[in-house]
């Protein structure tokens, strides 16, 4: 959806997917989120270069862990393309972080008795007290890695985030001044360095409050540095991928402006 105001124009979307129709919000309910969406992001304005506090929205946090996913997958690292080389064991998160896998859910986006070679699936953890417990493995990069299947040819399934932190206003409130991020724009990850640089648009947070939408920014970081400075994970879950996250809170990140002019 496209609202003006002016000279100035702001678009955005919402949609809604279930493996079952009486899972799917209705039409009306999509159509009146996009509104909503689309007219608080009126004028929108850049900010000055600072670093400060992010949170991203559950919808943005489920591609922040597909990166870990993607660093930690058999072709990665049997090519030696990820930052995590030799990471299992290690702790990579902080130490409440808890990460795994549910295959068989019910109804879930992911939910699978085999993997895509036949192997069968079985819950287990990815992530435990913020170690990486092991990787991501289909049967041929494991035969690569001189390691077994761990059933994930094809990818994860239902991948589950445990939450430490109540709804999106408490992270808000706990993170007092800062930048809410809920547009990614570009594909500036790098897995070999773990290097993060994308464009951005969300909302400027002052006291726990939202006090403007913000355009026209990049947000960058180190995925590595990153993973560690998680400070909580919202209870507000987005039920519509295969990685199943609330919003989290980062403890800072480098923030851009489009005049490239430093905080005064």
């Amino acid at each position: 959806m496209v609202a003006g105001e002016d000279d100035a124009m702001q678009r955005d979307h919402y949609y809604d997917s279930a493996r079952a129709l009486g899972d799917l919000a209705a039409a009306h309910a999509v159509g009146v989120e996009t509104g909503r969406r689309t007219l608080a992001r009126l004028d929108s304005r850049s900010l000055s270069t600072r670093n400060a506090p992010v949170i991203l929205s559950a919808e943005l946090a489920r591609g922040f862990f597909g990166h870990l996913v993607g660093a930690v997958s058999g072709g990665s690292l049997y090519r030696k393309a990820s930052f995590l080389l030799d990471a299992q064991g290690r702790q990579i998160f902080p130490g409440w972080m808890q990460i795994y896998e549910q295959p068989h859910l019910l109804r879930g986006p992911g939910s699978s008795n085999f993997d895509d070679e036949g192997v069968a699936t079985l819950p287990n953890s990815l992530v435990s007290g913020g170690v990486l417990e092991r990787y991501v493995l289909g049967s041929y990069s494991a035969r690569k890695l001189g390691l077994s299947s761990t059933g994930n040819a094809g990818g994860v399934h239902n991948l589950t985030v445990t939450p430490n932190a109540g709804a999106l206003a408490e992270l808000l409130g706990d993170m007092g001044t800062g930048l809410y991020v809920t547009e990614l724009l570009g594909q500036g990850v790098n897995l070999i360095t773990g290097d993060y640089s994308r464009g951005a648009a969300g909302f400027w947070v002052e006291q726990g409050k939202i006090i403007h939408p913000v355009h026209e920014i990049t947000i960058a970081g180190n995925l590595k540095q990153m993973f560690t400075d998680i400070i909580a994970v919202g209870n507000e879950i987005d039920h519509r991928g295969n990685v199943r996250t609330g919003p989290i809170h980062l403890r800072e990140m480098t923030i851009a402006g489009e005049s490239g002019q430093e905080e005064d």
